[in-house]
């Protein structure tokens, strides 16, 4: 079994082998190797029922793309949008936009599928992924689809199932075609109606934030780069003015977005000192700042400590 490129799946795949009470092995797609990519595909009522006793999918902390047939009534709250399903759902998730999905009755099944970008890239110069509008921070790619509809990506996934236990020596191609026409009718639905915001949206903003910036972390590699710096770069990732942000985080936590962020940082500085051999403008570099002596003041700033004098 080739060794998960992101901590994410990792998790991802202990909490199900847990829940299901099975060995990652038996799980794992056959036949996935490096190159490729990842990409799996599950069963929801399953999932559902073994992985997870509370009312919330395992998806939160996501570092892959997911397209999801959800057959029940459930909802996906956004950070500040709740987009309630009656019936029928097709969902796509991509992440960049942090969300959470939660069934609303014991009536759940349907399937879903997760894959890694170089998995549906294969061999392109870019992730021709992020120009879909399907995926787009903004979007609301949920779609509430009649049972007909329904049907048709059922068998879609019913042919991908096949075929990720097959032994055909192309089948991840032929998959990548059918994850294609996935897409392609998401992008020919029009998005479900919002039903407005829910009593709790404050939490729900405070908690994608929350998820956003956690999710730049741990920093484990000098090559790796934070992209979430300032407020309004977490503001727009959630589709939300940055007003709306910092009031929020304001009244439920007591701090503003930039004092979350910047104790977020020097809880990580100080991580990447005492743990690390890296130099300060590595260091600096990984926290996103742009000079290292920016980097340097604003630790000082912080703990009254220059880098240096922190690590010694």
């Amino acid at each position: 079994m080739e060794k998960l490129a992101h901590a994410s799946l990792e998790d991802f795949y202990l909490e199900m082998t847990k829940g299901l009470g099975k060995d990652m092995e038996s799980i794992f797609p056959k036949g996935l190797h490096k190159d490729i990519g990842h990409f799996n595909v599950f069963d929801i009522a399953q999932t559902i029922a073994n992985v997870k006793k509370t009312s919330e999918m395992p998806y939160n902390r996501r570092k892959y793309y997911k397209i999801s047939l959800i057959r029940g009534k459930n909802r996906a709250e956004y950070a500040d949008k709740v987009i309630s399903i009656k019936k029928n759902a097709l969902l796509f998730a991509t992440p960049k936009v942090p969300y959470h999905y939660v069934p609303e009755d014991e009536d759940q099944s349907g399937n879903f599928c997760v894959f890694t970008t170089d998995f549906f890239t294969k061999n392109a110069s870019k992730n021709i992924l992020e120009d879909l509008p399907l995926f787009q921070p903004g979007s609301i790619p949920v779609f509430e689809i009649d049972d007909e509809l329904a049907d048709e990506i059922d068998l879609l996934f019913g042919k991908i199932k096949k075929e990720i236990n097959s032994d055909y020596e192309f089948k991840y191609d032929l998959i990548r075609n059918y994850v294609s026409e996935l897409i392609h009718y998401g992008q020919k639905l029009q998005p479900a109606e919002k039903v407005g915001n829910s009593h709790n949206a404050a939490v729900r903003v405070v908690s994608l934030f929350i998820e956003l910036l956690e999710r730049q972390f741990p920093i484990e590699s000098s090559s790796q780069r934070i992209q979430l710096k300032v407020a309004k770069d977490f503001a727009d990732r959630l589709s939300i003015h940055v007003n709306y942000l910092n009031k929020n985080l304001k009244e439920k936590t007591g701090k503003t977005t930039t004092e979350f962020i910047a104790d977020r940082l020097i809880q990580e500085a100080k991580i990447l000192l005492k743990q690390t051999n890296w130099n300060i403008s590595e260091i600096s570099y990984a926290l996103g700042f742009e000079e290292v002596a920016h980097f340097s003041n604003f630790f000082k700033r912080k703990t009254s400590l220059a880098p240096m004098e922190f690590r010694a």
